[in-house]
């Protein structure tokens, strides 16, 4: 069944009405094409475990985030569940991959501060109280987290929420009004991206509510943190509480071990097999 898609420009009175008080829960993901997404982590990966995993990471997130929605018995700390997807086209890319009661919305904008602004302003526009704009890399940031998001934007009062990223970005942004200077001429991709944000909030008089310190995994070395995490139970050491579990992730993770630890056995195997008949050549008489 395809996935509702929420349109700003046309939403009803009562839609509006009923999402007042509701903070939007919502993913920044990209259809999970090959070589479109995860690409910093082709190599190690290939293009099309690339994107396997991208799914899982998704998949992980949002069933996250549903609990989130689901457990917020207070009626001022509810929560709904979304995808701000992008290309617009490839909305049945996303069909089976999200828990039920998830929407998407399309993002619109050339550079990623462009995009979250105008995630935030379309979100907004649909009648959320607020929005928690989510990064699709950081499967394993503790509920806890999200939780703590959902219910400082509850509280009375203007503020922004931020989960502080260990590579000096940040994995959620939550606001109640969209604040441009948030997002414009930010230094995106570089270790500054909090702190930065932070200043300009600063500046606008807005307060900042901090969450946990987490990861968002992007290269090889951070790859290498998730399975140590995942795999190994070796929690990273800045962590202060224990991650998600992210089943789907561990999964792939484990088969993705299991097929290269196999590959490196065969691989040794024939080498030693090769090594033994150049040796059978040269000592005939040792081999009978």
């Amino acid at each position: 069944m395809a996935l509702p898609v929420l349109d700003p420009a046309n939403q009803s009175a009562a839609a509006r009405a009923a999402r007042a008080g509701v903070c939007a829960l919502a993913v920044m993901a990209k259809a999970p094409r090959p070589g479109r997404v995860k690409t910093r982590l082709s190599p190690p990966l290939t293009p099309g475990h690339a994107a396997e995993l991208n799914v899982c990471f998704l998949k992980d997130t949002t069933e996250n985030l549903a609990a989130v929605a689901a457990r917020a018995a207070d009626p001022k700390s509810k929560a709904a569940g979304l995808v701000a997807y992008t290309p617009v086209g490839d909305e049945r890319l996303f069909e089976g991959l999200l828990p039920d009661g998830f929407a998407l919305v399309a993002q619109r904008g050339e550079g990623f501060g462009e995009r979250l602004l105008a995630a935030a302003q379309d979100i907004l526009a649909c009648g959320f109280g607020s929005v928690c704009l989510i990064d699709s890399d950081s499967p394993t940031v503790p509920r806890a987290a999200f939780e703590q998001a959902v219910a400082e934007l509850a509280r009375p009062g203007d503020r922004i929420v931020l989960g502080p990223a260990e590579d000096g970005g940040y994995y959620l942004i939550g606001i109640k009004r969209a604040d441009r200077r948030l997002f414009e001429a930010i230094p995106w991709s570089t270790a500054t991206v909090f702190s930065e944000t932070c200043e300009r909030a600063r500046e606008a008089g807005i307060e900042v509510a901090e969450l946990p310190l987490w990861y968002d995994v992007d290269d090889a070395a951070t790859l290498d943190i998730l399975k140590a995490e995942l795999l190994a139970g070796f929690a990273p050491g800045f962590a202060l509480a224990k991650g998600y579990e992210a089943k789907h992730t561990r999964a792939m993770l484990t088969t993705m071990d299991l097929a290269l630890n196999a590959a490196q056995w065969l691989a040794q195997d024939a080498g030693g097999a090769a090594d033994a008949a150049v040796d059978r050549q040269e000592r005939p008489g040792d081999w009978k």
